[in-house]
Formats: structure tokens, sequence, C-alpha cells
């Protein structure tokens, strides 16, 4: 399981960029892009939004993985986590139902 460093990295890799390439084009600081990849730090969501923009075609990817990450990362040393979860996804099922209504 990948974690929106290890994505974020993976798809820079890929397109064979640095990682002052990408800071310049999105105005980041490169240093921090480098703390983002090595999970020293967590991105912010404006930083996720412009990542996930700039990588267009995995978007989703990248927005999933800093998700999963804030969510983990918040609950990961309860003992009810996995099932505060799955109560968690059935109320945004819920929400999405009556939301649409």
């Amino acid at each position: 399981m990948k974690n929106i460093g290890q994505t974020l990295r993976e798809l820079r890799e890929l397109k064979g960029l640095l990682l002052r390439e990408v800071g310049a084009a999105l105005s980041i600081d490169p240093t921090l892009l480098s703390k983002i990849e090595r999970n020293d730090r967590m991105p912010t969501k404006e930083q996720v939004i412009a990542l996930s923009e700039f990588y267009q075609d995995k978007k989703n990817e990248v927005i999933i993985a800093w998700l999963s990450d804030k969510l983990v990362y918040e609950i990961q040393d309860e003992d009810l986590a996995l099932a505060a979860m799955k109560v968690a996804e059935q109320k945004i099922e819920y929400l999405k139902t009556h939301k649409a209504q």
C-alpha cells in the first residue's frame, strides 16, 4: 500500500522530472516537496490540489492517497478504528444518497 509520499515520488519519477522542476511548476519549495515524498511532512489540501492537477492523469490516485493517509494518521492508535471506519463509510453513503434528493 502506497502512502501520499510514495505516490507522488513514483508519479514524478515516471515523468522523469526533478523535484526542482515540479516545485518550479507549482511554486512549491523543492525542499518541502522532498519532505512530502519522504513522508516527513503531510501536504496541505492546497498542495494536494495543485499536485493532483499537475499529475492530471493520476489525479484521483493522489487525492485518495492523501485522504487515506489523513484518516490513518488520525485514528491508527484507536482500538476501534476499523469499526469506526465502517460506520463512517455507511454515514458517507447515507449522506450522499440523501443529499441528492
